[in-house]
């Protein structure tokens, strides 16, 4: 790669890593919200579909912002959004409170979900996998760090308050604002008559349709089994498997990432890695609900393993798919889509706990997910989308 190519690489992995920095450090503390704020199920469910959620209400605000802004300023805007949100959770007084601070923060990272597509697409247009495969990168290290460090090195620090805790993660997404503003490409300051005048998705093409719900069913697995796994294992009385199983979900998600760095030019558009990720991650749902020990563990980076293989592949698909001015417009509405449905599973999950008193079928939704990735694979493959 030329030393343009590098600086774009660097600057889309730094970007990728903001877009989870702040939602991740709440899984680890969990617990401690949960308890400070007398918290049931279905409002840890409520408030983990958060995110989700306004990633499907806001992800066309993205999109019209690349439209109306230009790339570089919808980009940074979207990064200082998700730091504040992220910061003011903290001074959070009340469950109510932490909801409408948590909102603040999720729109600023939808806003940055259908950028992302569109930022690789204009930095680097010749290697659009590679480019996919690096900020995908960047956001699943965002993904492991919280869950890594927030309980043996950010809770001792600050003497095992949430609050501190949960602040801490913002400072990073600050900084990544500032360097990308220092340092982005000049090709991203798009004139007024360069932008793309159509910022709305096309909902009568099936192919946003088929794209959400292949998303639906990889995102729905990974928000809503981060969401239900630390609680799960408390109620069975195995709270020293908390840490290292969160910490093997998202782990098990870069040994996935750094293949791909290798690999993603060549699996790009095949279907058989999406259809053995559904197989594959419905094996491990039924491991975590009926094997909880040791094995959960293994289950935990089994699964993070083979859903980051699905996912990372399946954001390739919108700057493959589509022509350069659709890109943004596209992932909008393929992210409205998944999202949205990703609500309803959290959600789902928690109202089947609470209302039959069996904590398992919390991931029941989970499993009909990794069915459902196998089904659109097939979809797309019969459609040509994949191969």
């Amino acid at each position: 790669m030329t030393g343009g190519d590098w600086i774009a690489a660097s600057l889309l992995w730094l970007a990728g890593n903001a877009l989870r920095l702040t939602i991740l450090a709440v899984p680890p503390l969990i617990a401690l919200i949960r308890d400070d704020f007398q918290l049931n199920a279905t409002q840890v469910g409520l408030l983990s579909s958060i995110p989700p959620a306004f990633f499907a209400l806001a992800a066309l605000l993205g999109s019209l912002l690349v439209a109306r802004m230009g790339l570089m300023r919808a980009l940074i805007g979207g990064l200082l959004l998700i730091a504040l949100g992220g910061a003011l959770r903290a001074a959070s007084a009340n469950y109510a409170m932490l909801l409408v601070t948590t909102i603040l923060m999720s729109i600023g990272v939808a806003i940055m979900q259908p950028i992302m597509p569109s930022a690789v697409r204009e930095w680097m247009p010749q290697r659009i996998a590679l480019g996919t495969a690096v900020y995908t990168n960047g956001l699943l290290v965002g993904e492991t760090l919280p869950v890594w460090l927030t309980i043996p090195m950010i809770l001792p620090i600050v003497s095992g308050a949430w609050r501190p805790a949960l602040a801490a993660w913002s400072l990073p997404v600050v900084l990544v604002a500032v360097v990308v503003a220092l340092l982005a490409p000049r090709s991203t300051q798009t004139s007024a008559g360069d932008r793309p005048e159509k910022w709305q998705p096309d909902w009568h093409t099936g192919l946003v349709w088929r794209l959400g719900l292949l998303f639906l069913g990889i995102g729905s697995m990974y928000f809503t089994t981060n969401a239900f796994l630390p609680i799960y294992l408390k109620t069975a009385g195995r709270e020293d498997l908390i840490a290292g199983a969160l910490t093997a979900l998202n782990l098990g998600q870069l040994p996935a990432s750094f293949l791909l760095l290798a690999t993603a030019d060549r699996l790009e558009r095949r279907a058989w890695p999406y259809i053995a990720s559904g197989v594959v991650s419905l094996a491990c749902v039924a491991g975590l609900v009926f094997t909880i020990g040791p094995w959960t563990i293994v289950w935990s980076a089994l699964l993070g393993f083979s859903d980051a293989v699905a996912f990372i592949l399946a954001l390739t698909l919108p700057a493959l798919l589509c022509r350069a001015e659709d890109v943004a417009r596209t992932a909008a509405g393929t992210f409205t889509l998944c999202y949205g449905g990703a609500v309803l599973i959290a959600i789902l999950g928690g109202a089947a706990w609470d209302l039959t008193g069996v904590p398992a079928l919390a991931f029941a939704p989970v499993a009909g997910c990794a069915i459902l990735l196998v089904v659109m694979s097939r979809l797309m493959q019969h459609n040509a989308d994949l191969a």
